[in-house]
């Protein structure tokens, strides 16, 4: 049996396919439950958190993070379940990169 080399390994590994975590805006959501989603969920800095909630206010939508699909799956689910107790219509979406 042949050894197994390590550009043959190479050959094999692959990436998880990545996905754009994107926000959207609406008019219920208070500003600081968002900005709170963003730093627990998604551990956004607060600077960083305050910017994507802003962009998302003033343009409708705004991208939170590049994630491999299972994690930002994950966190969407967790944004969405967070804000649903809180009885909030904030959306999540993932999007192929």
């Amino acid at each position: 049996m042949e050894p197994v080399r390590a550009t043959d390994i190479k050959d094999q590994v692959r990436l998880a396919p990545q996905c754009r975590v994107l926000i959207h805006n609406d008019d219920v959501t208070p500003m600081d439950f968002v900005v709170l989603t963003l730093l627990e969920v998604f551990k956004k800095n607060e600077a960083d958190a305050i910017e994507i909630m802003l962009t998302a206010h003033n343009t409708g939508v705004a991208l939170v993070a590049v994630l491999p699909l299972e994690e930002a799956e994950l966190r969407v689910d967790q944004a969405h379940s967070k804000a649903r107790t809180a009885k909030y219509p904030l959306t999540f979406t993932c999007e192929p990169e």
